[in-house]
């Protein structure tokens, strides 16, 4: 599956910006899908995912502020973000995590810069 992720930008302190990831096959069977960013220096981290059956998880950092989605008539992933903060400020990444016959495989997008100004 291919991940083609959108929608980042500039964007000021206590602004608002949603990402997309379009995948290139249905998602309506990928056991999960999920948002990572990496800062510069830092390691990627988990942002949020979202499950087949829609069941979602954040990082601390971003709980009430981000909101994972998925639209599966679309094939598409939206990470909604609000009240955005200058440490917001990395590329973001999609993944899709497909397990068939008991093996697991990621998949990544190629990322979006967010740059969150003060």
């Amino acid at each position: 599956v291919q991940l083609v992720e959108s929608g980042g930008g500039l964007v000021q302190a206590g602004g608002a910006r949603r990402l997309s990831c379009a995948a290139s096959r249905s998602i309506f069977s990928i056991n999960a899908m999920g948002w990572y960013r990496q800062a510069p220096g830092k390691q990627r981290e988990l942002v949020a995912d979202i499950t087949s059956d829609s069941s979602t998880n954040y990082a601390d950092s971003v709980k009430g502020r981000y909101t994972i989605s998925r639209d599966n008539a679309k094939n598409t992933v939206y990470l909604q973000m609000t009240s955005l903060k200058p440490e917001d400020t990395a590329i973001y990444y999609c993944l899709a995590t497909i397990e068939t016959m008991g093996v697991t495989s990621d998949y990544w997008g190629q990322g979006t810069q967010v740059t969150v100004a003060s």
